[in-house]
Order: structure tokens, then sequence, then C-alpha cells
């Protein structure tokens, strides 16, 4: 089993930043990627960016220059650096892991935060 944690959210205005954290604890050996979701009221939950463990990276068109995933690989914590920050990116953010890359980036993780509120005031 693997156990993810968030922090980080809160209230910012429109066009300020926020940073995002997610430790993993558990059978981290088992993982392969880690990355963060989204989900607005009365919206599905969207992708915003995957990170594997070797680095690469693959982002939603709608965050893609304005957010950055990274990894400290070391203690096992995934961050999302958000730039920007628009209304629309109001939502509750949860951190994602699986043993596979392809599976997270569809949605398909296996492990789930319990997720962190991000308020973006106009």
């Amino acid at each position: 089993q693997v156990q993810l944690v968030e922090s980080g959210g809160g209230l910012v205005q429109s066009g300020g930043s926020l940073r995002l954290s997610c430790v993993a604890s558990g059978n981290i050996f088992s993982l392969h990627a880690m990355g963060w979701y989204r989900q607005a009221p009365g919206k599905p939950r969207e992708r915003v960016a995957v990170i594997t463990w070797n680095g690469g990276t693959n982002y939603a068109n709608s965050v893609k220059d304005r957010f950055a995933v990274t990894m400290d690989n070391a203690n096992h914590t995934v961050f999302l650096q958000m730039n920007s920050l628009w209304p629309e990116d109001t939502a509750v953010y949860y951190c994602a892991a699986d043993s596979n890359d392809y599976d997270l980036t569809m949605g398909y993780g296996d492990y789930w935060g319990q997720g962190t509120q991000v308020t973006v005031s106009s």
C-alpha cells in the first residue's frame, strides 16, 4: 500500500501563485509515476500534470506554461508550482500515483490522496 498526503492549498487572488506538495509513503518502490488531478464543482476530474521517476512530464493544455510539476526522488515528494492562477483553476487538487505512467495519465491511478482545496478569487 501507498499513502499520499497533499499540502499547500489555499486562497489566492487571480494572477497569484501557489505550490502544492505531496509526500508518498509505504510501498513506494512499486511506483513509477506521480501526478496531480483536479475536480471543480459539477465537473469531472481532470488530469493536471504527471511526472515519471525518470523525469518525463505531461500536462493538460489548460495549464501548460503556467504550472510545473517536479519530483524530489530522495524524499518521495512531488510538487506542483502553479503560477498565473485563474479563477477557472479553482478546484480540489488530488495527488495520485501508480506503477504505470500510462495508466496514471489516463486517470487510472492506483493511489490517491485526500485532496487539497485551491480557490482563486477574481
